[in-house]
């Protein structure tokens, strides 16, 4: 069988995550769900995405292919379920397709060319930016059980305090000395070769994976994700950041996500409550509008590649678009487009070829390339989003 990871509806939803990536590839929990599926699979999945995407991320069909909508996120009863799926048979949850069986993946799906198989248990589903922080506890404890399951941790090393020990998982070459580990809320997971340093207090769910770096003296508050590569340090709490990201000063990260490649200045400060208490609003790409979270807590959502200067202020529930560049005294306004730069005194449009600069200068110190298929990417969004660069 020829699994396949489709955007559908949900990728305008969000944005500005899936600019850059099908929304299979968004991290939540302690794998992207790309990486659940393929693991609950035992197979590589391809994609079904936007066609500026699909040099990154190519569709890849055989004979039978079973496409799965990217938002779903795969547990045991829903895994068989796809798993008995016949050539013309969709599953259906609440009148909405989940995934389908069909021989030409490359085309469009239409619900009434299928014979619908329902199914009735319950699925966890990232369909909004906010469910990425809001459900990441409950992804995060279903990671830690597959990846887990039936392992040994490395051991810990007595320097450290620790409750509940039996909810700790360190990987091969992870270091955590002098800290404080409290696993009684939710698993604490360290993956490869990934160092919490000295004086750490952290309260669990958290993830720190592969290569990423916990800074001293941070302050952790779970459900909380560092994604590979990421550096993270000061106060945090309910935060999600993809990959590759900085959040290594002290400053407040609460209830956001960051997405790849971004940096956040020292003394970086989000607010994630309203002074009157009222519910969030947050920029939707798909209304061009302020849509209602129902939260009370929401921070900051950050695009790939985009950075801010020290002592930086974000509103609560403020949207950043891709490649933005944020500086300045003040708060700069909740939705900043992408390709801007400037601050609460004004934006100008970041140039391409500047922002690629900054892109090709991060990735070279992680020893990462800048490659065409990066630039074309960038160059797309940079077309697709210029409405909103109106200043």
């Amino acid at each position: 069988m020829n699994y396949i990871l489709a955007d559908g509806t949900t990728r305008e939803s969000l944005l500005p995550f899936t600019f850059t990536r099908p929304v299979a590839d968004i991290r939540v929990g302690i794998l992207t769900v790309r990486e659940k599926w393929e693991k609950w699979l035992g197979t590589s999945c391809s994609s079904k995405t936007e066609p500026y995407l699909s040099e990154k991320f190519p569709l890849k069909a055989s004979g039978t292919n079973v496409v799965i909508y990217g938002k779903y996120l795969p547990n045991k009863a829903l895994v068989e379920s796809i798993g008995q799926l016949k050539l013309g048979e969709v599953l259906v949850s609440e009148g909405n397709p989940i995934a389908y069986a069909t021989a030409h993946p490359e085309k469009d799906f239409i619900f009434s060319d299928y014979r619908s198989v329902p199914y009735q248990a319950e699925v966890m589903q990232i369909e909004n930016t906010w469910d990425i922080f809001s459900k990441n506890g409950e992804a995060l404890q279903a990671d830690f059980d597959l990846l887990t399951a039936g392992r040994k941790s490395q051991p810990l090393s007595k320097t450290n305090r620790v409750l509940n020990p039996e909810n700790i998982f360190l990987e091969e070459g992870s270091k955590v000395e002098f800290s404080i580990l409290n696993a009684s809320t939710g698993p604490i997971y360290i993956g490869k070769n990934a160092e919490i340093m000295e004086g750490c207090s952290i309260r669990g769910g958290f993830a720190l994976c592969d290569h990423a770096v916990l800074k001293m003296g941070a302050k952790i508050y779970g459900p909380t994700t560092a994604g590979p590569y990421c550096k993270l340090g000061g106060e945090v709490n309910n935060s999600v950041l993809f990959a590759y990201s900085n959040k290594g000063h002290d400053g407040f990260l609460g209830n956001s996500v960051l997405g790849e490649w971004c940096n956040l200045g020292a003394d970086t400060n989000t607010s994630n409550l309203k002074n009157n208490y009222a519910p969030v609003r947050l920029w939707s790409y798909k209304t061009e509008g302020f849509a209602k979270t129902g939260l009370q807590f929401c921070g900051l959502m950050m695009g790939d590649h985009s950075k801010c200067g020290i002592d930086t202020m974000f509103n609560t529930g403020t949207v950043i678009g891709v490649s933005a560049n944020i500086f300045g005294s003040g708060f700069p306004r909740n939705f900043v487009p992408s390709f801007s730069w400037g601050g609460a005194s004004g934006f100008t449009t970041f140039l391409p070829k500047k922002a690629f600069e900054v892109a090709i200068a991060m990735m070279e110190r992680r020893g990462f390339a800048f490659d065409e298929k990066e630039q074309r990417i960038l160059e797309t969004v940079f077309e697709l989003t210029k409405k909103w660069r109106n200043y």
